[in-house]
């Protein structure tokens, strides 16, 4: 007689990872949760909005995960699989109010698993939103054994006369950008083909883990400025680096001009740019050391930075906006 855990999938262990995982997502609940998991369906109260709208964002974590498996840390990588997601719904002025993650693997081990979900529980309580939902995946013969794959899904909600679309922006108004925690998660299969011992020493710590710090969520500090600033428009430098992301924050035709003396740039890159990859490269795949790029009017810039500098955010004033084809300029 042949059972379901004859080939390869475990229902016990899939029990005692989301009995594991409950304990997490539970954490993470604000007003407007209306059940936890267990259920069908997460359910989400919007509460008191004129004209809601919902803003959603899906992404992974890539092949950063191959460090975690590497360094057997598994608890930060769902901080950057919330963070990608959020900090992208954020660009538009959303508040993130649920997240459902997606985990997938070829033979589940639950303590791993609720690892990776802690992870994703940091993460939503970094971004004030709520951990409602989510899927694990027992996949043999798919995934290799030890391995895991990660996804996530974000709602916010904004309402819809509050909506930032980069209408407003024009001609001479500043981009001030926000430094970024590390690699954060794009570009992964470039530094682990440039960066091949993860054990080596990197300024008194591994590269593996140095390229494990999470990825920044920037939701709580910039909702702040929201609440005192006219912000005209905002970039998550996420894959595409500078090149593919500033400019998608404008609705019409800008030049941004970014002074690459205007802020320092982390080792890692410096480091990366050594080992023969071209600084335009480096531009056009990673943060380079700003990870959210804020619009603002040039007479807002000084009480903007010196609010950031109070939130315990470094900031900088990197560039400026001129009337002309939509690219980014380096200087």
């Amino acid at each position: 007689m042949a059972t379901y855990k004859d080939s390869g999938v475990n229902i016990e262990e899939g029990y005692k990872s989301v009995k594991l995982m409950k304990e997490y997502s539970s954490s993470t609940f604000i007003p407007g949760v209306l059940n936890g998991l267990g259920s069908f369906a997460g359910m989400f109260e919007l509460g008191k909005y004129k004209n809601p709208v919902l803003v959603s964002g899906t992404d992974g974590v890539g092949t950063k995960l191959k460090v975690a498996f590497h360094a057997k840390k598994y608890d930060t990588v769902g901080i950057d699989c919330v963070a990608m997601c959020v900090n992208d719904i954020l660009c538009h002025g959303a508040k993130p109010i649920f997240f459902l993650d997606y985990l997938a693997c070829g033979k589940l081990e639950s303590e791993v698993a609720a690892d990776l979900v802690k992870g994703v529980s940091d993460g939503c309580k970094q971004s004030g939103c709520a951990l409602i939902g989510g899927e694990t995946a027992e996949m043999p013969g798919f995934y290799k054994d030890g391995e895991y794959d990660m996804a996530g899904f974000a709602v916010g909600v904004i309402d819809k006369e509050d909506i930032i679309d980069g209408s407003s922006i024009q001609d001479g108004d500043k981009l001030i950008g926000i430094a970024s925690s590390g690699v954060h998660s794009n570009g992964y299969s470039l530094v682990r083909k440039l960066i091949t011992d993860l054990d080596a020493d990197f300024n008194g710590k591994t590269f593996a883990e140095e390229l494990l710090t999470p990825t920044k969520i920037y939701v709580k500090p910039v909702l702040e400025l929201l609440r005192n600033f006219h912000i005209k428009g905002m970039a998550h430098i996420t894959g595409g680096g500078f090149f593919e992301n500033i400019p998608r924050m404008f609705k019409g035709d800008f030049t941004s001009v970014i002074d690459k003396n205007s802020y320092p740039v982390p080792e890692i890159f410096k480091h990366m740019i050594s080992l023969g990859v071209p600084e335009i490269e480096m531009y056009n795949t990673y943060n380079m050391g700003i990870g959210f790029v804020l619009c603002v009017a040039p007479q807002d810039v000084g009480r903007i930075l010196n609010k950031l500098s109070e939130l315990g955010e470094k900031a900088y004033l990197i560039g400026a906006v001129e009337r002309g084809e939509k690219k980014v300029c380096l200087k």
